[in-house]
């Protein structure tokens, strides 16, 4: 486990910005195939909070998956709406929240994560997440003739971002998602007692 720039003791325990009740959300960032939702759930588990992942959620506000927000509104569209739902969970206390993997691209984003959240960037090489995601038809931005190209241009793309937010960076390349889960687990202090 790597400590991303701004780790500090109150991000790593999910302390309350401003001192309000409760802690903060604990977010996953990283790429599409990286581990967010899985490792996000497991850690709610662990830590005794709500899980949400921000796409699903959003597809049961839209009432479609995030593959026909794509079609009908293109990137732009689902971009906004993304920024949106990320606004209204990164207030709530006590969650571990995944976000989708371009959620980092929009400057607000970046800020209500940095600034509102606990953020464990998930890192990946482009190899290992490309395996992951392969044969995966739900990703919009993989519907291309090169969709291993894709993901290693996103990757250079995003990394800076994803690491611009980080409290926290793990590798998740050859780790058992149960050494990773204890690390964090560990770090950011345990389930409430």
């Amino acid at each position: 486990m790597v400590a991303g720039p701004a780790t500090t003791t109150d991000a790593a325990q999910g302390a309350p910005a401003g001192g309000g009740e409760g802690r903060k959300p604990v977010c996953l960032v990283g790429m599409m195939g990286a581990g967010k939702t899985t490792l996000g759930r497991q850690l709610a588990a662990a830590l005794e909070r709500p899980f949400v992942d921000l796409d699903q959620a959003l597809e049961a506000r839209c009432g479609v998956r995030v593959a026909t927000i794509f079609d009908i509104e293109g990137e732009a569209g689902f971009r906004r709406r993304e920024t949106a739902i990320l606004d209204e969970y990164t207030r709530q206390f006590d969650l571990v929240l995944a976000t989708g993997g371009g959620a980092v691209l929009a400057p607000e984003n970046r800020e209500m994560l940095r600034t509102r959240a606990c953020v464990i960037y998930l890192q990946a090489e482009a190899h290992e997440l490309y395996q992951r995601v392969a044969r995966d038809r739900n990703r919009p931005l993989l519907q291309t003739e090169d969709p291993q190209g894709r993901i290693v241009a996103l990757l250079e793309q995003r990394e800076p971002l994803y690491a611009e937010v980080a409290h926290i960076t793990v590798a998740t390349g050859r780790q058992p998602a149960s050494q990773i889960l204890r690390r964090l687990v560990a770090q950011l202090g345990g389930p409430p007692t």
